[in-house]
């Protein structure tokens, strides 16, 4: 734009200074040049004369220089005696446009002349010049071009043109400046012959042609995509009927490409080539009762393919199943019943094929059915004796042949000595183990299932081939859920012992901490509990328990707790509270804080003995109030017994002064205590009723022994304590001053823990003969019982007497008494 305002400027200021004459105004000066439109950065010469008639040289020296645009550019002046011609040279014009002026030096300097220079480039041959027959009405041929790459820098005028050789007529096709295609009319080109099609560029520095394009108008043609129908009508193929546009319905023999994918596929399969194809088209080896989806494209010879048609989908038709079932196979033993309990599980293997719908298993034992399900497990007993069976998988077009399943008795030979998994992706475990060399192994199984759920279905297995170590395995895992994974090894004879253990897709900090429970030990420890946290709580493998702890005015502690023990005992006795964090490797979690006290362990101890020795005074002072004012003699007897002193007896010493005996009166003061004396009123012949509450009575007669010995009453008893030693207590019919009694004394026997005399031996002495009762019977002449002693015969009486002096004293009395 501004050189074109430049050259109008030029153009006026030169008519302006020009010079008047009888033909008009004539310009000053005029400016030659070689050429106004150079190639670009090609020399360029211009000269400049100026008239005599010039009204700005009349009369005055003239001074010429040169302008390209602004900038000034050096001149030579002609060799002339007017020195009104000046020539410039310009070495490299590199400019597409600018404007070279002539002028006279003066102040201002003063424009006489100019011109416009243009530069450029010649155009390119036209390139990749591609032309396609549209069928469709109207049928015409669009032609498309690249100009090249240089921007020629100039007005270039493109143009089409065309041969028909059979027709011998030529067309030319001019087209406005900047476009690049044109659209042929049907009516000036015949589809089945050749004609030849090229492209012409042309600018004023110079024209160029491209490469001739030599095409049948059908070749070119790109046909519409068909349509097409999927039929099944063969086992493992689809027929695919199509059919061309209307417009397009009359062309033949046409080359056809189809490619298909199964329902369960995301990438087509490579296209096959089908030539000179007719409606319909067979597509073959397929599976069996599988879905397909199937597109086809046209051509005619070498033409553009036609855009894919549709998809249309197909189903094969149904066949048996074909191919093999992987295997896994739980077994425990009844020993009651003597039989098998067996969980089978199974999955299709890599070349398994349905080959239909409905398909369902059934397992045989011995062309006995034992199992017949849809599910992929069964679970049933066997006898010992049966050492494989049979799975076949049943649709409506047959049956599978059989898979052979061994049953294998457990081995205990380990295998695999370490098992992990980690996580593979969004749904995965990469499952790693290691193991030593056996003979005899064949595979590895990995079984895995859910923890939080319970029931066969949810088992899963896979086979790793014996030289494995690893294998992924994929299902439906949720983060943050516990699977119980297990590696067996598989012998040719047998199941290994597995390695067993728990893994989680993804971890995260436990959803709880558990209570903590405080206790406090007797050696002032503290100990601190808690319970296992659930497993759909846990949300990741737990790592540690980590206690704080802290006093008052101490740091806060931290102590690291394995997790199978979930206790610590705690050191410090001034514990004021605690806090237990839960890790997984997915985070942690702490709890609430528990903040206790304890009494310091010495006031403890100090009130509890206090406490003990106040209660215990106080049963003391009461046991000493009640021995000492109690009236109750048995009471009394229990702690104080009288034990008798035979050597310093009263009788003794009566014996000693006096043979003769009186009897004491009731109202002395010094009464006589032989030993203890009891004086129950015993008839001398006893009824079975007043013997039995005799024996029965819980009233002892003696409270030196346990009961009473020797009775000639109680014929069948022995004293409780073999230990003791009896002597006589003495049982008199009356007292004081009652009448004596008709009937002979009776002497009973006691006993005591106490020795008579030092000289007696520890055991029950032999029963002797009561001399002065001459009268009684004979069964009451012994002390004690009268069932394991015999009355020995006494020769002298009074030797015997020597040897109980107490008892020769109440015989004397006895005798006075009668």
């Amino acid at each position: 734009m501004i050189s074109k305002w430049m050259s109008v400027i030029v153009m006026l200021v030169t008519f302006v200074n020009g010079a008047r004459n009888e033909d008009g105004i004539q310009p000053c000066a005029k400016v030659h040049t070689s050429s106004s439109v150079v190639p670009l950065g090609s020399p360029v010469t211009a000269t400049c004369v100026i008239r005599e008639d010039c009204p700005l040289v009349t009369g005055q020296a003239v001074h010429i220089e040169w302008r390209l645009d602004d900038r000034l550019i050096p001149s030579s002046p002609e060799a002339s005696e007017s020195s009104r011609v000046s020539r410039a040279v310009i070495s490299s014009f590199n400019h597409t446009r600018a404007i070279l002026t002539c002028c006279i030096q003066a102040s201002p300097p003063q424009v006489v002349a100019g011109v416009e220079i243009r530069a450029g480039y010649p155009p390119e041959a036209p390139q990749n010049l591609t032309c396609q027959t549209n069928l469709t009405n109207p049928i015409t041929i669009t032609c498309s071009w690249d100009p090249g790459q240089r921007e020629t820098h100039l007005p270039t005028q493109y143009s089409l043109h065309t041969e028909m050789w059979a027709e011998n007529e030529n067309y030319s096709y001019k087209l406005p400046q900047g476009v690049h295609h044109y659209t042929i009319p049907r009516f000036e080109f015949v589809l089945f012959y050749d004609m030849k099609i090229y492209v012409k560029a042309v600018n004023e520095l110079g024209e160029t042609t491209s490469a001739p394009l030599v095409l049948e108008p059908v070749s070119s043609a790109k046909f519409d995509p068909p349509s097409i129908q999927v039929i099944s009508k063969r086992y493992g193929c689809l027929r695919l009927n199509w059919n061309l546009s209307p417009d397009q319905a009359w062309l033949q023999s046409l080359n056809l490409e189809y490619r298909f994918k199964s329902v369960d596929s995301t990438q087509w399969n490579d296209p096959v080539l089908v030539q000179n194809a007719k409606t319909p088209v067979d597509m073959c080896h397929l599976l069996h009762w599988t879905r397909y989806f199937a597109q086809i494209r046209v051509r005619y010879q070498q033409s553009p393919w036609s855009e894919w048609s549709s998809s249309q989908s197909g189903v094969t038709l149904e066949s048996a199943p074909t191919g093999r079932l992987d295997s896994w196979m739980e077994i425990s033993e009844d020993p009651l019943l003597k039989q098998l309990n067996i969980s089978l599980f199974w999955k299709p293997s890599k070349g398994f094929r349905a080959n239909g719908q409905n398909v369902s298993y059934i397992v045989l034992v011995q062309k006995r059915v034992v199992c017949s399900t849809r599910e992929n497990y069964c679970t049933f007993s066997l006898s010992r004796s049966v050492k494989k069976v049979y799975v076949k998988a049943v649709n409506a077009a047959g049956k599978s042949s059989p898979t052979v399943v061994q049953i294998y008795k457990h081995k205990a030979h380990p295998v695999v000595l370490d098992a992990t998994a980690v996580p593979y992706g969004n749904n995965s475990f990469l499952v790693q183990w290691r193991s030593m060399d056996s003979s005899g192994l064949s595979d590895y199984v990995v079984k895995w299932r859910p923890l939080l759920k319970s029931g066969l279905s949810h088992i899963q297995f896979d086979i790793a081939g014996q030289n494995q170590s690893s294998i992924v395995i994929t299902g439906s895992f949720e983060p943050y859920k516990p699977y119980g994974i297990s590696v067996y090894p598989r012998f040719t004879d047998g199941i290994g012992p597995p390695k067993t253990f728990n893994a989680y897709l993804r971890e995260k900090a436990p959803s709880m901490v558990p209570k903590l429970h405080i206790q406090k030990t007797w050696n002032s420890d503290i100990k601190i509990t808690w319970d296992e946290i659930p497993l759909d709580q846990r949300n990741g493998k737990i790592q540690d328990y980590t206690v704080f702890y802290w006093n008052q005015k101490g740091p806060v502690n931290v102590v690291n707790v394995d997790t199978e023990k979930r206790s610590v005992i705690l050191k410090d006795p001034s514990v004021h509270g605690a806090i237990l964090m839960v890790s997984t490797f997915g985070g942690s979690l702490n709890g609430s804080a528990v903040h206790f006290e304890f009494q310091p362990f010495d006031e403890v101890a100090s009130a509890m003995i206090v406490i003990g020795s106040v209660f215990g005074l106080s049963l003391l002072i009461i046991f000493i109030v009640l021995t000492c004012f109690s009236k109750h003699e048995r009471f009394k007897g229990i702690f104080w017994p009288v034990v008798p002193d035979p050597a310093n007896s009263f009788v003794l010493r009566l014996t000693s002064e006096s043979t003769q005996y009186t009897h004491p009166s009731c109202d002395s003061e010094d009464p006589i205590y032989l030993s203890h004396l009891s004086f129950p009123d015993i008839p001398m012949k006893l009824s079975k009723e007043e013997d039995d509450l005799w024996i029965n009575s819980s009233e002892e007669t003696s409270d030196l022994g346990e009961s009473i010995c020797g009775s000639p009453f109680i014929t069948e008893y022995s004293g409780s304590n073999s230990d003791s030693v009896p002597y006589a207590t003495v049982v008199f019919s009356g007292f004081c001053n009652s009448p004596p009694p008709k009937e002979p004394h009776v002497y009973l026997r006691s006993e005591s823990t106490q020795p008579l005399l030092e000289a007696e031996e520890p055991f029950t002495p032999k029963c002797y003969q009561n001399l002065a009762l001459g009268g009684m019977t004979e069964e009451q002449h012994f002390f004690g019982p009268s069932h394991d002693c015999v009355p020995e015969e006494v020769a002298d009486p009074e030797s015997l007497w020597d040897d109980f002096p107490f008892l020769r004293a109440l015989a004397m009395n006895d005798t006075e008494n009668d």
